[in-house]
């Protein structure tokens, strides 16, 4: 299991442009988990739904999968982005009570820009072997 960093050190570096430019330049290379992950807690950051404490821990995991600067480098080979996942589902396990199905169809709905329907499949299986 991987040790999570103190992600909530991020939360100043979230800001929705910075969001959807960097899953759009990262999504195949990431992989449809992360891509499905980080969707669904952007929308989720949108609803009414969710508590400001849910929302404040969605924006640190969403700030730290932007930032360049977290414990493994995103340019490093296929572990840069590991962390990066590990934040997006443990963030995801504490909120997902509050994760409303029209959130994850959305969330779904986008993934079909980037993956094909195998991948997309894989990614609705977000805590399988983590």
């Amino acid at each position: 299991m991987v040790e999570l960093p103190d992600f909530m050190n991020y939360a100043n570096k979230f800001s929705q442009s910075e969001f959807v430019e960097k899953i759009a330049r990262i999504a195949k290379r990431a992989g449809s988990k992360l891509v499905y992950a980080a969707l669904i807690l952007y929308y989720t950051l949108q609803s009414d739904k969710v508590s400001k404490a849910d929302k404040a821990i969605i924006i640190g995991a969403l700030g730290y999968m932007i930032s360049p600067l977290d414990v493994i480098p995103d340019a490093i080979p296929i572990a840069g982005l590991t962390d990066d996942l590990a934040v997006l589902i443990y963030v995801l396990k504490k909120v997902w009570t509050g994760i409303d199905p029209e959130i994850l169809a959305r969330a779904r709905e986008r993934l079909s820009k980037w993956f094909d329907e195998d991948e997309i499949e894989e990614a609705e299986h977000l805590f399988d072997a983590e």
